[in-house]
């Protein structure tokens, strides 16, 4: 059962796969409405995402603000290599790539197994409640989220202590914000509870895609419901799962900033601490904006490098890429 059905859904994604092109000049004549559409993107992009970049002469200069340009001191690679003899630097590179990493499995996993949950539901009624009341958090700000974290973590009438102390759990209240511990998990925790309804949209989209007749032919094979969302719809979106993966592994040096800067006070400020906040820290707020660059820089190269290694990999693999 499970050859046939395999077999099927590779004939058809093969299919897909043959009918692609080059684009060519006539292509892009044929589409020049579509174009034309995202040259206002283009132009937004271009103005503020790459004129910017010659700021990052900034990181080999002694940078001050009253000076101008050309008469700023050129220090060459010292901001960068201050950085990597920093102690408080090193520590922070290891708690966001930590706290990515970590939110990037469990959002990844949490989505598509919503995703698979929702797509066997029936009732439709009851599943756009479970859509929307999943949704609804990703518009709170994370001002109100991390107001919503501290008070379930409170010691003092907090839920969280209340059921583990009522369920035998823990014998007392635990200052859950106050140990670095436990201080990563609460922050993939948190993201889950915010981005689960959000993330699980593109991969419903991509399982109303899948051809009905896979599931039919799985069917007449003795397939139930678990069977065909293992053979049938995870196989489906497959593709569209390793090009989330590979732009969000893109992104592996984005942990966040807001939950860890308003959460990572005191006792837990060795395992909240991001890049982002240290260069607010120690860069901007110490008028050392050379600094704030050099690290800056160091974050964008890193997820270059690990977006074409992910983008490599998966080619060699042989599934879908961005390029």
């Amino acid at each position: 059962m499970a050859n046939n059905v395999t077999a099927l859904a590779d004939n058809k994604l093969q299919g897909k796969k043959m009918t692609g092109h080059k684009i060519t000049w006539n292509t892009l004549v044929k589409q020049k409405q579509l174009i034309f559409m995202s040259v206002p993107m283009l132009i937004y992009i271009l103005i503020f995402s790459y004129v910017p970049i010659w700021g990052w002469l900034m990181a080999f200069q002694n940078y001050k603000p009253a000076k101008g340009f050309f008469e700023q001191k050129w220090v060459g690679l010292q901001n960068f290599k201050y950085l990597f003899k920093d102690d408080n630097f090193i520590r922070d590179f290891r708690n966001t790539i930590s706290m990515s990493f970590i939110n990037l499995i469990l959002s990844y996993v949490t989505a598509i197994v919503l995703a698979l949950l929702l797509n066997e539901i029936k009732n439709i009624f009851f599943k756009r409640t479970v859509q929307t009341i999943s949704y609804l958090p990703h518009f709170l700000s994370w001002v109100i989220v991390t107001g919503i974290v501290a008070t379930c973590l409170s010691t003092e009438g907090g839920i969280v202590n209340i059921v583990l102390v009522k369920l035998g759990i823990i014998n007392s209240p635990i200052n859950w914000l106050s140990e670095g511990k436990y201080f990563w998990g609460i922050v993939g925790a948190t993201n889950v509870w915010k981005e689960l309804g959000w993330n699980t949209i593109i991969y419903l989209g991509a399982i109303t895609a899948i051809d009905p007749a896979l599931y039919e032919a799985a069917g007449l094979d003795g397939a139930g419901r678990f069977k065909k969302m293992w053979h049938v719809t995870l196989p489906g979106i497959k593709a569209t799962f390793v090009v989330l993966l590979i732009m969000s592994i893109g992104h592996v040096m984005e942990a966040g900033f807001e939950i860890q800067y308003l959460l990572g006070k005191g006792p837990v400020l060795d395992w909240s601490e991001t890049i982002d906040i240290y260069v607010i820290k120690y860069g901007i707020n110490q008028f050392n904006y050379s600094l704030a660059t050099a690290a800056g820089i160091f974050k964008s190269v890193i997820a270059i490098i690990m977006l074409f290694l992910a983008n490599n990999v998966a080619k060699r693999l042989g599934e879908e890429r961005l390029i």
